[in-house]
């Protein structure tokens, strides 16, 4: 093997030798680990002590981070040391889930760490969510109210991008980028990420052309219709 990963410059494998002693330890440590009688009410502690935690946060973690804020500026007015407004907000849904749960013996100071990891990663994720269909939602509702506008300032810089010689770009994918950037100065974003604002205006772009192909369809139709004179 260390021949074979040699010729194909590949670094040797890494090898931990562990002395017998070593190894008995890890198998008494691993058969108490196993065949702990509390272990199953242990983890059912811990699950339900984790999902009750991402719950109360996903539900009420907005009213709490203002009372943390508030907390936070009266203790700088009184000239106390800072404390993270986070810190105080899981402190504080920490002590309220536990307290509504029946029991919590088995948990360790881990336990609740890891659950607070978690429920922290599931609350960005879900503020990034909300975020990314608050963006589309409401580039949309602005396309459909200033449109005239914004496909006039498209032609606009359609005749400009010719001018120096460049290639025309569709209505919908200008009229989308100017929602955009107007959109982004009015609408909460801050979770979000440069590959979801790309995402969002393709997501507006399809919207605003199957849009405008139904007005134009409409036109057509309208059109037809008219009396042969």
């Amino acid at each position: 093997m260390k021949r074979s990963l040699a010729r194909t410059g590949l670094p040797p494998k890494l090898l931990h030798a562990t002395t017998a002693a070593e190894r008995r330890a890890n198998e008494r440590e691993a058969h108490a680990y196993f065949n702990d009688p509390s272990r199953p009410e242990h983890l059912r502690q811990f699950t339900v002590f984790a999902e009750s935690l991402t719950e109360h946060m996903l539900k009420n973690g907005a009213l709490m981070r203002e009372f943390a804020e508030a907390y936070v500026e009266t203790r700088a007015r009184r000239g106390l040391p800072p404390v993270p407004v986070e810190n105080i907000v899981y402190a504080r849904a920490v002590e309220i889930v536990s307290e509504q749960m029946s029991r919590v013996d088995l948990l360790t100071s881990r336990d609740v760490a890891a659950a607070v990891r978690a429920t922290k990663v599931e609350v960005r994720r879900e503020e990034r969510q909300r975020q990314f269909d608050g963006l589309v939602k409401g580039v949309v509702a602005q396309v459909h109210r200033d449109r005239g506008q914004y496909v006039v300032d498209s032609e606009m810089e359609n005749r400009a991008s010719i001018l120096r010689g460049k290639p025309r770009t569709s209505v919908e994918t200008l009229v989308a980028r100017f929602a955009m950037q107007e959109a982004f100065e009015r609408l909460p974003t801050s979770s979000l990420t440069i590959e979801d604002a790309r995402n969002a205006a393709r997501i507006v772009t399809l919207r605003i052309g199957a849009s405008f192909q139904a007005r134009q369809d409409a036109v057509d139709d309208r059109i037809h219709r008219l009396p042969l004179v």
